[in-house]
């Protein structure tokens, strides 16, 4: 089991590193590029990625250093401190994930008909308002973790090891407090289920709208010339394609997570706070670069510049 453990915390900081690159890299190739004329989907891409590397970062300080060296009377605000830090950055960049879904749908739809005109959510004062709103409910729904009561429910973890609990909302076999429970559904529910089916309904009319428009150009480039708004349409299909794949990454891990939480208890595997670790930062690690490569943010011009 210590064999297990070694391996997997060199895989974490493998994981955390490859993370923390990626997003950094994409936060300075939007303002390396965009900085003085930048849209919104770059602006929702720079808030996403601020929210990614906070969590990562946080993460990290809450299981690899707080668990195990914080001590028992000065350590409970500081765990609840951290864990509202971490909720914050996950429902962030759920929240931030679903926006960006919702408007490369809308850019998508219907783009034959409306041509250049522009949608809603391409004013940048809208992007702006929007991405204010994401942090402040992001920030509304973390609040409560300064309220939730963790000595009772983990006291064989907190009498062993003197640190922060491995799951705030696990129950002692005689200690359960029923804000603890109503809170843990609450944000399984918002902020993990309905974003979920939020995005894997709009991902699949995204392919539907994506497979008839690869149809329509093919039928298009018969008849009229080959170069014909080529370049425009190779780039928006290029960058819709990366944020559906984003998409699925994002719906595989937080399916299994949801799986995880609903069948199985912390108490019952002793690595729980590992699998947690890897499915809430396999998406923010990986994501970035599926965004930057299908948005021409990650090229070697850039690399140079930076």
């Amino acid at each position: 089991m210590s064999d297990l453990s070694v391996d997997l915390q060199g895989l974490r900081m493998f994981v955390s590193c490859v993370g923390l690159v990626g997003n950094i890299f994409l936060i300075l190739s939007i303002f390396q590029t965009r900085v003085s004329n930048i849209k919104s989907f770059e602006l929702f891409l720079l808030g996403l990625a601020s929210v990614n590397l906070e969590e990562i970062v946080i993460l990290n300080v809450y299981d690899v250093i707080i668990l195990d060296t914080v001590s028992t009377t000065t350590g409970a605000w500081w765990c609840h401190l951290l864990k509202f830090m971490t909720t914050f950055g996950e429902i962030a960049s759920i929240l931030f994930t679903v926006i960006i879904c919702i408007f490369r749908y809308q850019k998508l739809r219907d783009v034959d008909h409306r041509g250049s005109l522009p949608i809603c959510l391409d004013s940048i004062a809208s992007a702006w308002m929007l991405s204010g709103v994401c942090v402040t409910l992001s920030t509304l729904l973390s609040l409560p973790m300064f309220a939730v009561t963790f000595q009772g429910s983990v006291e064989n973890v907190t009498e062993n090891r003197g640190g922060c609990p491995t799951d705030f909302f696990q129950c002692g076999e005689n200690y359960c407090p029923i804000f603890n429970r109503v809170y843990k559904y609450l944000i399984m529910l918002l902020c993990h289920l309905l974003p979920l089916i939020i995005v894997t309904v709009t991902s699949c009319l995204t392919i539907v709208v994506l497979l008839g428009r690869t149809n329509t150009v093919t039928l298009a480039n018969d008849i009229i010339s080959p170069n014909h708004h080529h370049g425009k349409s190779h780039s928006l299909f290029r960058s819709t394609v990366a944020v559906v794949a984003a998409m699925g990454l994002f719906q595989v891990d937080w399916t299994l997570y949801l799986i995880l939480q609903w069948t199985f208890s912390p108490s019952d595997c002793p690595i729980w706070i590992e699998i947690e670790f890897f499915i809430s930062t396999s998406y923010m690690s990986i994501s970035p670069y599926v965004y930057g490569i299908g948005g021409h943010l990650f090229s070697l011009e850039n690399c140079k510049h930076l």
